[in-house]
């Protein structure tokens, strides 16, 4: 088994070091290998991206280990939805959980349970979302009011002309360029035409 690491502390006062103690320990005790460890400090748990979490999820997509070991499961996550994503997500990926905390290890058939209700409750979620959407779109209609976007509406951004204008002097200054060499009256390497740049 190769595993990953994953601390978390909400403040910059506090210090994920303990935790990297404890789950070294675990990994020893346990015989698992240790594949990288990663620690988002003075990060909120609410917050569904966080560097160090960005940087282990696309390491596990890359099949870098096979399972994640945490001390406890909020330090993964505080939002509930989130976590469900997060659990999911390893659950198809084939990388397994471990907490410490909660003596908890997806591998296991206690874990493997745990993930099936983990799957059903994010199903049910999933349901009760497109009940309301559905149930909302059903009152609009019987209130009268149109779906979507209105008709004829179009995407009213102001945009800048100063990117075509500048484009437009760099297509210029290369014209000039290329004709002045054509005629003889600059030498070559004196033909530095700048390329075109979108804004």
């Amino acid at each position: 088994m190769k595993a990953a690491l994953y601390l978390r502390v909400s403040t910059i006062d506090q210090t994920t070091l303990n935790q990297e103690l404890e789950l070294k320990d675990y990994c020893k005790r346990n015989n698992i290998e240790l594949s990288e460890i990663y620690k988002d400090e003075g990060i909120s748990g609410a917050k569904t991206s966080r560097p160090e979490l960005d940087r282990m999820l696309q390491d596990m997509r890359q099949k870098r280990f096979d399972s994640v070991i945490i001390w406890k499961l909020d330090r993964l996550g505080r939002s509930t939805q989130h976590l469900l994503q997060l659990l999911q997500e390893f659950q198809n990926k084939g990388v397994n959980l471990i907490v410490t905390d909660m003596n908890m290890d997806t591998s296991t058939p206690q874990g493997k349970f745990f993930f099936t209700i983990i799957g059903a409750i994010a199903e049910l979620e999933r349901e009760m979302i497109r009940e309301r959407i559905k149930l909302g779109l059903e009152r609009r209609k019987k209130q009268g009011k149109s779906l979507g976007r209105k008709k004829g509406s179009k995407d009213k951004t102001k945009r800048t002309r100063k990117g075509y204008f500048d484009r437009w002097e760099k297509h210029k200054k290369a014209k000039w360029h290329n004709k002045q060499y054509q005629n003889n009256l600059l030498p070559e390497k004196s033909m530095n035409i700048p390329e075109e740049s979108q804004t």
